[in-house]
Protein backbone atom coordinates (compact mmCIF):
# COMPACT_ATOMS: atom_id res chain seq x y z
CA UNK A 1 0.00 0.00 0.00
CA UNK A 2 1.26 3.29 -1.21
CA UNK A 3 0.52 6.90 -0.31
CA UNK A 4 0.38 9.51 -3.13
CA UNK A 5 -0.48 13.28 -3.22
CA UNK A 6 -1.24 14.62 -6.15
CA UNK A 7 -0.86 18.34 -6.23
CA UNK A 8 -2.48 20.36 -9.26
CA UNK A 9 -4.74 23.30 -9.49
CA UNK A 10 -6.59 21.37 -11.99
CA UNK A 11 -9.29 19.37 -11.04
CA UNK A 12 -9.66 17.78 -14.47
CA UNK A 13 -5.95 16.56 -14.55
CA UNK A 14 -6.13 15.39 -11.13
CA UNK A 15 -9.20 13.53 -12.46
CA UNK A 16 -6.70 12.12 -14.98
CA UNK A 17 -3.84 11.47 -13.09
CA UNK A 18 -6.10 8.91 -10.82
CA UNK A 19 -7.89 6.93 -13.63
CA UNK A 20 -3.75 6.89 -15.06
CA UNK A 21 -2.94 5.30 -11.31
CA UNK A 22 -5.64 2.91 -11.36
CA UNK A 23 -3.70 0.82 -14.02
CA UNK A 24 -0.79 0.90 -12.07
CA UNK A 25 0.09 -2.53 -9.95
CA UNK A 26 0.48 -1.22 -6.36
CA UNK A 27 -2.41 -0.68 -4.38
CA UNK A 28 -2.66 3.35 -3.91
CA UNK A 29 -4.36 5.44 -1.71
CA UNK A 30 -4.44 8.96 -3.31
CA UNK A 31 -4.62 12.23 -1.48
CA UNK A 32 -5.08 15.52 -3.62
CA UNK A 33 -4.02 19.29 -2.70
CA UNK A 34 -4.77 21.93 -4.97
CA UNK A 35 -1.93 24.86 -3.48
CA UNK A 36 1.22 24.77 -2.02
CA UNK A 37 -0.33 25.42 1.57
CA UNK A 38 -2.55 22.52 1.18
CA UNK A 39 0.11 20.51 -0.12
CA UNK A 40 2.54 21.14 2.90
CA UNK A 41 -0.47 20.73 5.47
CA UNK A 42 -1.18 17.07 3.42
CA UNK A 43 2.54 15.83 3.81
CA UNK A 44 2.48 16.95 7.45
CA UNK A 45 -0.61 15.13 8.36
CA UNK A 46 -0.09 11.61 6.39
CA UNK A 47 2.55 9.50 5.33
CA UNK A 48 3.06 10.54 2.20
CA UNK A 49 5.30 7.56 0.04
CA UNK A 50 5.23 10.20 -3.39
CA UNK A 51 4.53 13.70 -4.25
CA UNK A 52 3.27 14.27 -8.24
CA UNK A 53 3.89 18.12 -8.18
CA UNK A 54 2.47 20.76 -10.99
CA UNK A 55 5.42 23.32 -10.92
CA UNK A 56 2.70 26.28 -12.15
CA UNK A 57 -0.02 25.33 -9.38
CA UNK A 58 -0.34 28.63 -6.87
CA UNK A 59 2.13 28.91 -4.32
CA UNK A 60 4.69 26.84 -6.42
CA UNK A 61 5.81 29.35 -8.79
CA UNK A 62 8.25 27.36 -10.92
CA UNK A 63 11.08 25.96 -9.15
CA UNK A 64 10.11 27.11 -5.76
CA UNK A 65 7.73 25.15 -4.81
CA UNK A 66 9.70 21.82 -5.53
CA UNK A 67 12.86 23.93 -3.52
CA UNK A 68 10.83 24.35 -0.85
CA UNK A 69 9.67 21.07 -0.15
CA UNK A 70 12.92 19.33 -0.82
CA UNK A 71 13.76 21.77 1.89
CA UNK A 72 11.13 19.90 4.47
CA UNK A 73 10.99 17.13 3.38
CA UNK A 74 14.49 15.79 1.58
CA UNK A 75 13.07 12.30 2.37
CA UNK A 76 10.31 12.66 0.45
CA UNK A 77 10.10 11.52 -3.42
CA UNK A 78 8.88 14.49 -5.60
CA UNK A 79 8.11 13.77 -9.73
CA UNK A 80 7.35 16.98 -11.20
CA UNK A 81 4.12 17.18 -13.48
CA UNK A 82 4.08 19.79 -16.15
CA UNK A 83 2.69 21.30 -19.36
CA UNK A 84 6.19 22.42 -20.20
CA UNK A 85 8.29 19.93 -21.73
CA UNK A 86 11.35 21.66 -22.25
CA UNK A 87 14.45 19.46 -21.74
CA UNK A 88 16.14 22.30 -19.58
CA UNK A 89 13.51 22.48 -17.24
CA UNK A 90 13.68 18.97 -17.33
CA UNK A 91 17.56 19.53 -16.02
CA UNK A 92 16.78 21.80 -13.74
CA UNK A 93 14.07 19.68 -12.24
CA UNK A 94 16.18 16.66 -11.58
CA UNK A 95 19.11 18.26 -10.51
CA UNK A 96 16.46 20.19 -8.39
CA UNK A 97 16.44 16.69 -6.48
CA UNK A 98 13.03 15.49 -8.27
CA UNK A 99 13.07 11.93 -8.84
CA UNK A 100 10.63 12.45 -12.13
CA UNK A 101 9.12 14.92 -15.03
CA UNK A 102 5.79 13.44 -16.34
CA UNK A 103 4.97 15.91 -19.18
CA UNK A 104 0.60 16.60 -19.42
CA UNK A 105 0.55 14.78 -22.52
CA UNK A 106 1.56 11.38 -20.79
CA UNK A 107 -0.77 8.72 -21.85
CA UNK A 108 -2.07 6.96 -19.03
CA UNK A 109 0.14 4.07 -19.14
CA UNK A 110 2.92 5.60 -18.82
CA UNK A 111 1.71 7.81 -16.12
CA UNK A 112 1.44 4.17 -14.08
CA UNK A 113 4.91 2.59 -15.37
CA UNK A 114 6.28 6.48 -14.13
CA UNK A 115 4.80 5.98 -10.68
CA UNK A 116 5.75 2.41 -10.29
CA UNK A 117 9.25 2.95 -11.47
CA UNK A 118 9.64 5.58 -8.92
CA UNK A 119 8.42 3.95 -6.08
CA UNK A 120 10.68 1.32 -6.61
CA UNK A 121 13.55 3.81 -6.20
CA UNK A 122 14.50 4.96 -9.66
CA UNK A 123 14.52 8.09 -11.66
CA UNK A 124 12.12 8.31 -14.93
CA UNK A 125 11.54 10.73 -17.65
CA UNK A 126 10.08 10.16 -21.13
CA UNK A 127 12.22 7.84 -23.39
CA UNK A 128 11.97 11.03 -26.02
CA UNK A 129 14.46 13.27 -23.47
CA UNK A 130 16.38 10.96 -21.90
CA UNK A 131 19.21 11.40 -24.13
CA UNK A 132 18.58 15.21 -24.11
CA UNK A 133 18.80 16.11 -20.44
CA UNK A 134 22.00 17.38 -19.04
CA UNK A 135 24.73 15.09 -16.87
CA UNK A 136 24.19 15.94 -13.08
CA UNK A 137 25.52 19.73 -12.26
CA UNK A 138 26.50 20.28 -8.75
CA UNK A 139 26.91 23.71 -9.34
CA UNK A 140 23.15 24.00 -9.99
CA UNK A 141 22.36 21.83 -7.25
CA UNK A 142 24.71 23.53 -4.89
CA UNK A 143 22.61 26.77 -5.68
CA UNK A 144 19.47 25.33 -5.45
CA UNK A 145 20.17 24.08 -2.13
CA UNK A 146 21.26 27.72 -0.84
CA UNK A 147 18.30 29.18 -2.21
CA UNK A 148 16.22 26.40 -0.18
CA UNK A 149 18.04 28.25 2.96
CA UNK A 150 16.17 31.70 2.54
CA UNK A 151 13.09 32.55 4.59
CA UNK A 152 10.14 33.56 2.70
CA UNK A 153 10.42 36.81 3.24
CA UNK A 154 14.47 36.91 1.70
CA UNK A 155 12.92 35.01 -1.35
CA UNK A 156 10.66 37.41 -2.44
CA UNK A 157 13.40 40.36 -1.65
CA UNK A 158 15.28 38.27 -4.03
CA UNK A 159 12.73 37.63 -6.59
CA UNK A 160 11.83 42.01 -6.63
CA UNK A 161 15.57 42.39 -6.72
CA UNK A 162 15.55 40.43 -9.94
CA UNK A 163 13.02 42.53 -11.68
CA UNK A 164 14.70 45.74 -10.75
CA UNK A 165 12.84 46.75 -8.01
CA UNK A 166 14.90 49.40 -5.45
CA UNK A 167 14.89 48.60 -1.75
CA UNK A 168 12.10 51.19 -1.18
CA UNK A 169 10.04 49.79 -3.53
CA UNK A 170 10.37 46.13 -2.27
CA UNK A 171 9.34 47.84 1.19
CA UNK A 172 6.26 48.94 -0.25
CA UNK A 173 5.14 45.74 -2.82
CA UNK A 174 5.72 44.22 0.54
CA UNK A 175 4.68 46.56 3.06
CA UNK A 176 7.51 46.63 5.48
CA UNK A 177 9.99 49.12 6.44
CA UNK A 178 12.75 49.97 3.73
CA UNK A 179 15.24 48.94 6.87
CA UNK A 180 13.94 45.28 6.92
CA UNK A 181 14.17 45.30 3.24
CA UNK A 182 17.94 45.87 3.71
CA UNK A 183 18.27 43.74 6.76
CA UNK A 184 16.89 40.66 4.31
CA UNK A 185 19.56 41.79 1.37
CA UNK A 186 22.25 41.80 3.91
CA UNK A 187 21.07 38.08 5.26
CA UNK A 188 20.52 36.94 1.31
CA UNK A 189 23.76 38.00 0.25
CA UNK A 190 25.44 35.73 3.37
CA UNK A 191 23.60 32.68 2.92
CA UNK A 192 24.06 32.50 -1.19
CA UNK A 193 27.68 33.37 -0.74
CA UNK A 194 27.66 36.37 -2.93
CA UNK A 195 27.87 40.91 -2.13
CA UNK A 196 25.85 42.77 -4.43
CA UNK A 197 22.61 42.50 -6.18
CA UNK A 198 24.38 41.66 -9.52
CA UNK A 199 25.01 38.45 -8.77
CA UNK A 200 21.54 37.72 -7.02
CA UNK A 201 19.68 39.11 -10.02
CA UNK A 202 21.77 36.07 -11.66
CA UNK A 203 20.69 33.45 -9.28
CA UNK A 204 17.15 34.46 -9.11
CA UNK A 205 17.05 33.99 -13.22
CA UNK A 206 19.13 31.20 -12.90
CA UNK A 207 16.47 29.25 -11.29
CA UNK A 208 13.74 30.74 -12.83
CA UNK A 209 11.97 32.50 -9.78
CA UNK A 210 9.16 34.16 -9.62
CA UNK A 211 7.52 35.92 -6.57
CA UNK A 212 5.25 34.01 -4.18
CA UNK A 213 1.80 34.42 -3.96
CA UNK A 214 1.18 36.07 -0.44
CA UNK A 215 -0.98 33.11 0.71
CA UNK A 216 2.31 31.04 0.53
CA UNK A 217 2.39 29.09 3.61
CA UNK A 218 4.79 30.12 6.80
CA UNK A 219 6.57 26.49 7.50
Amino acid sequence: MFTLLIADDHPLYRDALRFALNLSEHQLTILEASDLTQTLDTIQNNDVDLLLLDLHMPGSNDLFGLIHIRKLYPELPVAVVSGLEDKNIVSKVINTGAMGFIPKTTGSEDIANAVETILDGDTWVPKSLVNEIDEMDSEFAALADKVSSLTNAQYKVLCFMRDGLLNKQIGFELDIAEATVKAHVTALFKKLGINNRTQAVLIASQLELTPPSPELCQK
